[in-house]
């Protein structure tokens, strides 16, 4: 056994054991998945649980669309790379499921009973996979240039800040962001970027590899399809009434918008007025807005392999400005009572006349704080800065953290390309010449040992070997 190359392996055994062991410690069902709770077996009328009170009946399908967009819609999206397929799926399944469990966890720290437990239940694998969202927009700022174990710490530490971030937001500052915007498009993006800059600076990396085939581009379509028809539940997951049912419909009608200006704007601005491929993979899903990658890598430093800064940065912080003005523009002539539903932190505090006015009308608001439409985006405001501020000064760090050598830096001559980590049956030779030019001291990124090369080029490398 190379306990080099086996070292990542038990340090995954020890993290699930470690998980496992905090699940049977501190969490548990929730009373509406928990069998044994008492109100399961008396009548409804003398209490009992009707079988329609249980959330599952409401979440169940929109919970299977996001889960299909994290495991299909980003490992796929993430295969442009012509030599890295593999670790695009594969690396995705792997920090998703890490991902989900850690995340429960951390969100039990700031979410939890009197008791300290941890209770579980569909929306809580939501919110677990709305985590591993933002973990994989993270990783789309370092495909390639990352290892498994580098990843995996980043996951740790990321989801804790993700987690944190969002209580500060949502429960502290009692900001809405029904479609994730701040919390995990535009957190996920800034962490992965910040990351990105403290792990590698840009001159260093310089693959042939860091491109695509006609054939990876077609799969990354595959990720860009599933996102594209599944992204109206993300948005609305955790919405309710009418709220869930707008953000189901501007949704759809946005990505319609923004797949058709893509196609516009693609033919008018690309090389020779041809459609680009990864126009279409990108600005479809991003609103339009498909430049900006090449000023990050000359000007700042910054290498983002994916693009994470168009797809998710800015459009996220456009959402979170957008979120802004909607919520200083919010009142009751446009919404009405359900006003107090969507914005719950402007509700009339308990026990006023106001509130009881309301109540009388529409018995589904709770009591609030009485903020004006003014007060609610001020605070809107300030959870978009905040979330900007935990993600690049705790990507930064992590970057530098991230940077030892104990957590398995990936050989510049070796980015971007699957058999580093992955058993490649097609690449054997190439991964003899690799290591046949690194024990004579040769510089691999001289050699381009591609899929599919012909008979010469394979001639050349057995000789060399």
């Amino acid at each position: 056994m190379n306990l080099d190359r086996a070292k990542f392996g038990l340090i995954l055994l020890c993290l699930e054991v470690l998980i496992v062991l905090l699940f049977t410690i501190f969490v548990g069902y929730d009373l509406q998945a928990d069998g044994s709770h008492e109100k399961h077996h008396v009548n409804p009328s003398q209490g009992g649980l009707r079988p329609q009170a249980n959330t599952i009946v409401k979440y169940d399908s929109m919970y299977q669309d996001v889960h299909v967009m994290i495991f299909v819609g980003f490992g796929f999206l993430m295969t442009f790379l012509k030599r890295y397929g593999y670790s695009a799926v594969g690396l995705t399944m792997l920090l998703s499921a890490v991902a989900i469990q850690w995340g429960i966890l951390c969100r039990g720290i700031f979410h939890h009973d009197d008791h300290g437990m941890i209770n579980i239940e569909i929306t809580s694998l939501i919110n677990a996979d709305f985590a591993a969202g933002a973990v994989l927009i993270s990783l789309g700022g370092i495909l390639g240039v990352s290892s498994p174990f580098q990843l995996t710490v980043m996951v740790l530490i990321e989801v804790f800040l993700y987690s944190l971030n969002e209580y500060i937001g949502a429960e502290i500052f009692k900001a809405i962001d029904v479609g994730g915007s701040m919390f995990i498009h535009a957190f996920g993006a800034y962490f992965g970027l910040a990351l990105s800059r403290m792990m590698k600076p840009t001159k260093d990396i310089n693959s042939t590899n860091e491109a695509a085939t006609k054939t990876s581009d077609l799969f990354a379509m595959i990720g860009t399809i599933f996102l594209w028809i599944y992204w109206p539940s993300f948005n609305g997951a955790l919405a309710s009434g009418d709220d869930q049912h707008r953000a189901v419909i501007n949704t759809l009608l946005s990505l319609s918008a923004s797949l058709l200006m893509t196609f516009v704007w693609s033919g008018i601005l690309s090389h020779e007025n041809k459609l680009d491929m990864v126009h279409i993979q990108n600005a479809t899903l991003a609103g339009g807005v498909a430049v900006g990658a090449p000023f990050l890598k000359s000007k700042l430093g910054l290498h983002d392999t994916c693009g994470v800064h168009n797809l998710h940065g800015m459009p996220g912080v456009i959402g979170g400005i957008a979120g802004t003005i909607m919520a200083a523009m919010a009142n009751e002539q446009v919404y009405g009572n359900s006003l107090y539903q969507q914005y719950p932190a402007r509700a009339p505090v308990q026990n006023s006349s106001e509130f009881s006015e309301i109540v009388n009308e529409f018995a589904d608001v709770e009591p609030g704080e009485g903020r004006t439409a003014a007060s609610q985006a001020i605070y809107q405001l300030a959870t978009l800065g905040v979330t900007l501020a935990i993600a690049i000064v705790g990507g930064s760090l992590t970057g530098l953290i991230l940077r030892a050598p104990v957590f398995d830096n990936v050989p510049l001559d070796q980015h971007f390309d699957d058999v580093y980590f992955w058993e490649c049956p097609e690449d054997e030779e190439k991964t003899k010449l690799m290591e046949a030019n690194k024990n004579k001291g040769l510089d691999n990124r001289t050699f381009d040992f591609e899929l599919g090369a012909d008979s010469d080029t394979k001639n050349v490398a057995s000789q060399a070997l």
